[in-house]
């Protein structure tokens, strides 16, 4: 699956241009300001439907236009071609559409996960727990598709035990009308904390292996955090009776997977509450290329990577392991240097020269054989 081109209309510094995307490793090299990130936040707009630098749509509007237009086509292993649209207008007006049709749930599959590294947005590693528990059920979407349902179905009993307490509370129902939903909620949120479980123990030995390599300090570590300690669905439905009235006191669910979190940690401390800005950066990008592997070796659609300013911290021998692992396997990433220099000669690899928002094609280096193992 490769996003083969983008189209860009009013969006932030960009010229309005199209760019074709090369297979594998594409690098924005230029200054400062010069437009690198505001491409990648544009293809992410384009294929997520949402900015990953802004909660405000109206922010990434170029000056003196009326909108932001993104457009992005993804072909398929099958020849099948399919092109998300988003726009958002200072009117208001927003739409996120594929192939022409309104984007739901059911067509995220027509696009590649995405992986996003941006140096000054930390949230996955410093942020609240709720972006984790999002990033680690992406995954498990990713990694099998059969168990999404999981999540869905949690949704939905959590959403209806809590309107059922906020009826209790009311006094227009009794306690023992949450026996049904007790049991919903836990054979939902089991299936769900099980299927977090073996997301991170795929994960976490490769998480160890990129922490290394990145020269990380300590043995990294990840350790799935799940507030409930059930280990099987009656036990989970058993604490859900157990916190009844203190739930119908506080008019909501206050136990169950949806309060989970994910830790990150070097030498046993955790990365968020104790790493610099600097490890906290590293364990990001470990993370992301632990996930990247992980899919490689389940034969799953392996992410597209967007990396901002990633290479400029490294010494030149870390340069070339994330150089080999962007190489690994079938997938493709999108790279910003100031200079392209910072990024070692690779494979396949398409250099693009950004100034003033507009995007040049340039040469790039002949490809390398591949290093040995």
């Amino acid at each position: 699956m490769l996003v083969t081109r983008i189209r860009v209309l009013g969006f932030r510094n960009l010229r309005a241009q199209e760019v074709e995307l090369g297979p594998r490793i594409t690098l924005l090299w230029g200054p400062n300001g010069a437009g690198k990130t505001n491409l990648l936040e544009a293809l992410y707009v384009g294929l997520a439907g949402r900015s990953c630098r802004t909660r405000n749509d109206r922010e990434t509007i170029a000056f003196d236009e009326p909108m932001a237009r993104v457009e992005v086509e993804v072909s398929r292993e099958s020849a099948e071609t399919h092109v998300f649209l988003w726009s958002f207008a200072r009117d208001g007006d927003r739409r996120y559409l594929v192939d022409g049709v309104t984007m739901t749930p059911n067509q995220r599959d027509r696009r590649p996960p995405l992986a996003v590294f941006l140096p000054d947005r930390l949230s996955l590693v410093k942020g609240p727990p709720q972006g984790r528990r999002s990033h680690v059920d992406r995954l498990v979407a990713a990694l099998w598709p059969s168990r999404v349902d999981a999540r869905r179905r949690y949704g939905r009993a959590l959403a209806q035990r809590n309107a059922l307490i906020g009826r209790v509370r009311r006094g227009l129902a009794p306690l023992d009308s949450l026996d049904a939903w007790d049991l919903e909620l836990a054979g939902a949120g089991f299936d769900l904390m099980e299927a977090r479980h073996d997301a991170i123990g795929l994960l976490t030995p490769e998480f160890v292996a990129a922490a290394r390599e990145l020269g990380l300090a300590g043995e990294g570590s990840l350790r799935y955090a799940p507030r409930s300690a059930a280990t099987s669905r009656d036990e989970l439905a058993g604490e859900l009776g157990e916190r009844r009235t203190g739930d119908v006191e506080r008019g909501y669910s206050g136990h169950g997977p949806h309060l989970d979190d994910l830790e990150l940690a070097l030498d046993g401390r955790s990365v968020r509450r104790y790493g610099s800005q600097g490890e906290q950066r590293a364990a990001l990008l470990a993370l992301l290329f632990a996930e990247r592997r992980a899919l490689l070796e389940a034969r799953r659609t392996p992410p597209l990577m967007l990396l901002d300013d990633v290479m400029s911290e490294l010494d030149p021998d870390r340069r070339d392991l994330l150089a080999r692992r962007l190489a690994e396997g079938d997938g493709q990433a999108l790279m910003t240097a100031t200079e392209p220099g910072q990024v070692p000669a690779a494979w396949d690899r398409t250099e693009f020269g950004v100034a003033g928002g507009g995007l040049e094609r340039s040469a790039a280096p002949p490809p390398r054989p591949a290093l040995a193992a």
